[in-house]
């Protein structure tokens, strides 16, 4: 629950037991200071409190000004000391008790802040802040339950509080409550139309809830509101891809859009560069992610720290996300350098990106997460690129190459659409390392049921319109086919795709929904699949890579998009390109025929995980290769451009 909504500093009135002799004076500087904090000159304002206390050391209200202004200078131990000193003089003070609750929870000391925020509630219980402060305490301790609660109090004591019905909303929404989630969000909306915590996150509810229009609108509003904050476009791009109304040209000219107004408003800051021009000497690559954890990319990049050529290449690794796990773990421990950077501004991270003298800085998020793209605007590094996480431009002219491969983005198709040089890796752009090594079942479900069942296994916001009416399609054309849905939360989303059968006369009987499950459970699924279908516009990677292992083939639709072929790509480099439609219609007709022939999907079953392990997408030695190719290759260019980096020829 984000700390920053409610900032620490009511003023108190004046407590008892101030001699009316000193009042006056210390009142006068508390005045002045008051102006010095407001004109942002907070040691002028700590110095004129610190006289306020000298002028009436038995007045509260002075110790508790000049906590409050420590605190925004961050002397936090200092502004500690202030508080407490108020407390000593009026102990039922609720405005102390409640900063210095604040303070001692940014210090990360949970117990001791719940305790002075009860205090604050004893003596005021009509503290709405105390009490959205007391939630943030409990949901620290992992007490959601008292968390919620308070929260609900807050809101019955002032119902128009836009923060409190934030901050309820961001729980429920953990809490999986996703309706009373939503009506929270729009009550905060309600209460403060511009309140931009709530827009963004009812825009990530919405896609969360594959409610995609609600979401592009939401934050369409936020980015109307705050064109500054090139994070939320960020996010409306990332939902833009999910959209089957986003045409390719115009999607390509919001992500050129963006890229200019970042770089417009953050200029570079490094050149001329300090790294040597060797073409074959040792070089420090610099990796840039929020998702070294427990996620997709950290699993793909894991082969690449093992695998590398230790004396052709270091690596740094840039972590920007906050959470961290065994996977974080891992990373860290195959890295030569790990900064933690999650806590760092774009220009801290760029800066120690250059005093690093990384030479090739790759951005492995794009639109895809917590955005750090101002750090590629400022470009600290001579070379740099983006890949694995997110299939389209980013938009800046600063990154100068994409990496991809012939199958995502054939020669010709894509690349009016990137700012960036597209650098197609010669065999496949994935390489993929199974989190699991169990096995799967001997043969398909239909061997024993005897009908076929059609699977998805996609993230619930890539379900679009588009493709739900295709399954219908092919449900229709097979009256005794079943279809599986997994990873779909309860809520709105799941009522559209039940819906949507209904109406096209599929029994709801012939539907298995299935929420997000653990990822042991999730792979035991695949054994209840005969064949998955996978979504469109924005298509399946590391689903399509575990489905495939577990012996599952797929029928995909290559689009237009980079993002919309990348089941295409593995597909191809898997020997199954007899799977991959041209048309929508071909895909209804591919997943139809595969009812037809039980023997090959039977066959299948039992070959597609020594297939997939014999082909380029787990062939981690010469992914790697290829990948430290195309690296040479872009530094080789630099090397040669002397004044300016340009596009080179392909690895």
């Amino acid at each position: 629950m984000l700390k920053w909504l409610f900032r620490a500093g009511a003023k108190a009135p004046a407590g008892p037991g101030a001699p009316a002799a000193g009042r006056g004076a210390a009142d006068q500087l508390i005045a002045e200071g008051r102006r010095a904090e407001e004109q942002g000159a907070l040691a002028e304002a700590c110095a004129l409190y610190r006289k306020a206390v000298a002028a009436a050391p038995d007045y509260g209200k002075a110790h508790l000004n000049l906590g409050i202004a420590l605190q925004a200078l961050g002397e936090a131990a200092a502004a500690v000391a202030a508080y407490e000193a108020a407390l000593e003089i009026d102990a039922a003070d609720p405005y102390a008790h409640y900063n210095l609750g604040q303070l001692l929870a940014s210090r990360n000391e949970p117990v001791e802040a719940g305790r002075r925020l009860r205090a604050a509630l004893k003596h005021k219980p009509d503290f709405p802040e105390a009490l959205v402060a007391l939630a943030n305490v409990y949901d620290a301790q992992g007490n959601p339950g008292a968390a919620v609660e308070a929260l609900e109090q807050a809101v019955r004591q002032r119902p128009d509080y836009a923060g409190a019905w934030y901050a309820y909303g961001e729980i429920l929404l953990r809490l999986e409550r996703r309706a009373e989630a939503e009506a929270a969000l729009r009550r905060s909306l309600e209460s403060d139309p511009a309140f931009l915590p709530a827009l963004h996150l009812l825009g990530s509810a919405m896609r969360a809830d594959s409610r995609i229009g609600e979401a592009i609108e939401a934050f369409g509003a936020a980015r109307k509101l705050a064109p500054e904050r090139f994070d939320l476009e960020s996010m409306e791009l990332l939902v833009l891809n999910l959209s089957d109304g986003s045409a390719e040209d115009a999607l390509a000219a919001r992500h050129r859009a963006f890229g200019a107004r970042l770089e417009s408003a953050v200029p570079p800051r490094f050149a001329p560069f300090r790294n040597s021009r060797e073409p074959q000497r040792r070089l420090r690559v610099g990796y840039v992610s929020c998702d070294f954890n427990q996620h997709p990319v950290a699993w793909f990049m894991l082969p690449v720290l093992e695998r590398r050529d230790r004396q052709a290449f270091e690596v740094y690794c840039y972590s920007t996300g906050f959470k961290a796990d065994e996977v974080t773990r891992q990373v860290q421990q195959r890295a030569d350098g790990w900064r933690n950077a999650a806590k760092w501004s774009d220009a801290e991270l760029a800066d120690t990106v250059n005093r690093d003298a990384i030479d090739l800085l790759v951005d492995l998020t794009g639109h895809a997460g917590a955005m750090r793209l101002g750090v590629f605007a400022q470009r600290p590094a001579p070379v740099q690129a983006t890949w694995l996480g997110y299939l389209n431009t980013t938009g800046l002219s600063r990154i100068q190459y994409r990496l991809c491969d012939a199958y995502t983005d054939p020669p010709g198709l894509t690349e009016r659409l990137h700012t960036e040089t597209l650098i197609r890796l010669p065999h496949s752009q994935w390489c993929y390392r199974p989190v699991t090594a169990a096995g799967h079942a001997a043969e398909p479900p239909s061997a024993r049921n005897g009908h076929l069942t059609f699977g998805s296994f996609n993230h619930a916001p890539k379900l679009s319109p588009t493709v739900r009416r295709l399954w219908c399609e092919i449900l229709a054309r097979l009256p005794d086919a079943r279809l599986v849905v997994v990873g779909m939360p309860e809520g709105r989303a799941r009522e559209r795709l039940l819906e949507d059968f209904s109406q096209a006369g599929i029994a709801a009987s012939r539907l298995t929904i299935v929420p997000r499950v653990a990822l042991d459970e999730y792979f035991r699924w695949f054994d209840q699949v005969d064949v998955a279908l996978d979504a469109m516009p924005c298509s399946g990677g590391t689903t399509t890579c575990d489905t495939l292992w577990m012996g599952v083939p797929v029928v995909t639709f290559a689009g237009p998009r980079s993002v919309s072929r990348s089941a295409a790509s593995l597909l191809t480099a898997a020997g199954l390109g007899d799977w991959i439609a041209a048309t929508p219609q071909d895909y209804v007709r591919l997943a139809v025929e595969s009812a037809r022939d039980p023997a090959r999907l039977a066959g299948l079953r039992r070959s597609l995980r020594q297939a997939l392990r014999a082909s380029p997408v787990m062939d981690e030695a010469g992914f790697v290769r290829d990948l430290e190719g195309a690296y040479r290759s872009m530094w080789r260019g630099w090397c040669a451009a002397q004044e300016s980096p340009g596009p080179v020829p392909e690895a």
